[in-house]
């Protein structure tokens, strides 16, 4: 009898540096693993009608009808993991190595043999963490069908494989041959900073650095008369070798700030330098030192020369007035911080760890706006995120953080905003937020968040062609933001709200593409496909819903509706019932 064999498309993976993961963390880097099988790999192989053939540990091994289908699930899991790594320590990263070849393989119950399986295991071996690697074969089949940026790797002698396999890298990091045109330039001058090198020999005083770009982020969009990106797109090229005209072109900027901060006890150093991201010219260059106690000092003197260099025109009184130091305590904005390090994580362990922090921020200075704003918005996420312990405690805990953060605020938009968003998760108070939002808005218009959030509470008092402005704003101001599903899904939500069932299912599927398992996205496009009448759509998207959210069911959906309008949560509730969710 002879051996089964078949053409299959073959996907092979691990994580790069597994061991040393373990070895730092045995049961976290366990628990992280059978998260991202379960919320990231496994949506994604059933998305491309994969197979997962066996696990192995670290590794896994899963075959395609199609190459294309295995490419493309193999983007999905890269481009998820780029989202979860964007504000994780460099140290603690967890990245996949993948191979990808196209082979007769042979088959043997449920398992794969042959060569066409050690192709792509060897081809994993030679991927760089977070990277894609391929053969000839493969490459041929999917070079003129994605809109990917192709390497050529030379010819390479894989182990225990005869002849030598020619191979190509995807590269991620750059533009496809085939790319979509730069995003404009704005009517003003435009800037992006980068993360700052922690130069200190610390891992621990990362959240230093980040803090300090922060801060001139912050500064610089005070400035009408800038554009500026907001903070999520410029961090995803954190631990990255930076092709300044490359950053440039993908945000849409004219110039790039980028440098490096330097942390001793009670000495700072701030080395900073800006470029004109069209022609690559240094603009200007400084290193800037002082005690830490003059912290606040140096960031405004980065922002002052910046500022000088790239918009001339806009006078000195302007400067002057957009200068904002925080609170006179340094040890309470050292906690605060560290805690927008933890908020950032967006986890239930790191937002309690930035909550603790920030009630010690205000213990140490009870008049700083900012830290009550951070504390409300911490709040916030626990509500969303359904790891409220005792609601009726920490609702109006969130009111009261909330509203002395407006009242702390004065001119400073981002406890504005903060406190406006926490305000709208309060029962009767989304006009009064909603109108604290749109006054820091005034104040800042460069504030992707508050844009953000903005859109939603334009969607919750019913206004849903000014939430489509607020997130387009966002969008432009943050386009390569790991967040940006959010803002597709109110996008969404927002058409669906006008009965623009088609628009809203497309622009969910839009970021689905990236996002395979975002279950507010899912759930948006399920109901939108279903009143189009798509139901082929509807029923297949309501089958990924239930793969990632087995008890789901319409008696619960209405918790989960986007919507604060009793008519808009029934009609969103009908659109799941409609796409086959279950009583």
């Amino acid at each position: 009898m002879e051996t089964p064999r078949k053409l299959a498309a073959i996907l092979a993976a691990d994580i790069a540096g597994y061991s040393r993961l373990t070895g730092l963390d045995e049961e976290g880097t366990l628990k992280r693993l059978r998260e991202l099988r379960q919320e990231l790999i496994n949506p994604a192989v059933s998305l491309h009608h994969g197979r997962v053939v066996k696990t192995t540990g670290d590794g896994i091994l899963i075959e395609f009808p199609s190459v294309v289908d295995a490419v493309r699930c193999a983007l999905d899991v890269q481009r998820g993991m780029s989202g979860r790594n964007a504000d994780v320590a460099p140290e603690q990263r967890m990245e996949f190595r993948v191979g990808i070849n196209v082979g007769d393989v042979v088959v043997e119950g449920e398992d794969l043999l042959g060569d066409g399986v050690n192709v792509a295991a060897r081809l994993e071996g030679l991927s760089e963490p977070g990277g894609i690697c391929i053969s000839e074969s493969a490459y041929q089949q999917v070079r003129d069908k994605l809109d990917v940026a192709f390497e050529d790797a030379g010819e390479q002698q894989l182990k225990n494989i005869a002849r030598p396999v020619r191979t190509y890298r995807l590269r991620l990091d750059r533009p496809p041959r085939q790319a979509k045109p730069a995003l404009p330039l704005p009517d003003k001058p435009s800037i992006a900073v980068l993360p700052f090198q922690n130069m200190s020999g610390d891992p621990e005083q990362e959240y230093f650095a980040d803090g300090v770009v922060e801060e001139i982020i912050t500064a610089l969009s005070r400035f009408r008369e800038l554009f500026v990106i907001a903070r999520n797109s410029s961090f995803t090229y954190k631990g990255r070798a930076v092709d300044v005209k490359q950053a440039g072109r993908e945000l849409g900027v004219r110039y790039v700030l980028e440098g490096s901060v330097r942390k001793a006890p009670n000495r700072v150093r701030i080395t900073a330098q800006l470029i004109d991201a069209i022609s690559g010219n240094h603009l200007w260059a400084d290193r800037i030192d002082g005690t830490l106690d003059d912290i606040f000092k140096l960031q405004d003197q980065v922002t002052e020369n910046v500022v000088g260099a790239i918009a001339p025109k806009i006078e000195q009184a302007e400067i002057e007035r957009t200068k904002h130091k925080p609170t006179d305590s340094l040890d309470a904005y050292d906690c605060y911080l560290q805690a927008m390090m933890h908020f950032y994580k967006w986890t239930r362990e790191s937002i309690s760890e930035a909550l603790r922090l920030l009630y010690r921020a205000l213990e140490l200075d009870p008049n700083f706006a900012s830290a009550y704003g951070l504390a409300a918005w911490c709040y916030v996420r626990r509500k969303l995120s359904g790891w409220m312990k005792d609601p009726l405690q920490e609702m109006p805990e969130l009111e009261r953080l909330a509203r002395r953060a407006a009242e702390l605020a004065d001119d400073d938009a981002v406890p504005l905003y903060s406190a406006g968003w926490a305000l709208v998760q309060t029962s009767g108070y989304a006009e009064a937020g909603g109108a604290m939002i749109d006054r820091a808005l005034t104040l800042n218009p460069n504030m992707t968040v508050a844009w953000t959030v903005g859109g939603w509470t334009k969607i919750y008092l019913g206004e849903p062609d000014k939430a489509i402005e607020y997130f387009a704003r966002a969008i432009r101001l943050n386009p390569l933001d790991p967040l940006i599903p959010r803002m597709h899904t109110g996008t969404a939500a927002a058409h669906f709200l006008s009965s623009r069932y088609k628009e809203a299912a497309l622009a969910a599927q839009i970021a689905l593409r990236q996002h395979p398992n975002d279950l507010p996205l899912l759930r948006v496009a399920a109901a939108s496909h279903a009143f189009a009448g798509d139901m082929a759509d509807a029923q297949r998207t309501i089958t990924r819903v239930r793969q990632l959210d087995p008890a789901l069911r319409v008696s619960k959906v209405a918790e989960l509706a986007p919507y604060r309008r009793p008519e808009d949560v029934s009609r969103y509730v009908e659109g799941m019932r409609k796409a086959g969710l279950p009583e």
